[in-house]
C-alpha cells in the first residue's frame, strides 16, 4: 500500500509545527516506520497476559507513542528534543489522522493518555480499569490507521 498523501489543510498545519520548531523535517523513512510498527506490535501481543491496569496502561501508550513515531518517520519528520517532545507527536497525529472516525478519536486522546501516564508516573496517580481498556482501545484503532495510511508499507 501507498502512503496516504496528505491534504493541502493537513500540509500548512504540519509546516506550522516545522515552523514552530517543535518537528524538523527528515527524509522520508518507510523502513524506520515499519520497525517502529514491529516494535508496536510485539508489545501490542504481549497485553492479552498483562494483569496490572498500570502496566497495560503504560505499554498501550508506549505502543500509541511507537506509533506516532512510525508516523513521523513516514511522513518525513522528527521531533525536536525538548520539552514537549511527546506532546508534538499527539499534536501531529490530530493533523494526519483524520478518519474513520474510531482513528480520528484516537488521535485526539493520544494526548490524554501521555497526560495519564505522565502522573501515574510522578504523582503516582491511580490507573483505573477503564482508563487501561481506553488505552489499550486507542492503540489498536491507531494502529488500524496507520495500516489504512499505508504508514510502515
Amino acid at each position: 500500500m501507498t502512503l496516504a498523501p496528505l491534504t493541502q489543510a493537513q500540509q500548512t498545519s504540519v509546516d506550522g509545527l516545522v515552523r514552530a520548531s517543535r518537528l524538523r523535517v527528515v527524509r522520508r523513512d518507510a523502513a524506520k516506520a515499519a520497525r517502529f510498527l514491529a516494535i508496536a506490535d510485539e508489545r501490542a501481543a504481549d497485553l492479552p497476559v498483562m494483569k496490572s491496569e498500570v502496566l497495560r496502561h503504560d505499554v498501550a501508550y508506549d505502543i500509541a507513542h511507537d506509533i506516532g513515531e512510525a508516523f513521523l518517520a513516514a511522513y518525513g519528520y522528527a521531533t525536536v528534543n525538548g520539552p514537549g517532545q511527546h506532546a508534538v507527536i499527539g499534536d501531529f497525529l490530530v493533523i494526519v489522522i483524520d478518519a474513520p472516525p474510531a482513528a480520528a478519536r484516537a488521535a485526539k486522546g493520544f494526548d490524554q493518555t501521555r497526560r495519564n501516564r505522565n502522573q501515574s508516573h510522578y504523582d503516582a496517580a491511580p490507573i483505573g480499569a477503564g482508563q487501561a481498556a481506553g488505552a489499550v482501545q486507542l492503540a489498536q484503532d491507531l494502529r488500524t490507521a496507520a495500516a489504512s495510511r499505508g504508514v510502515g508499507s
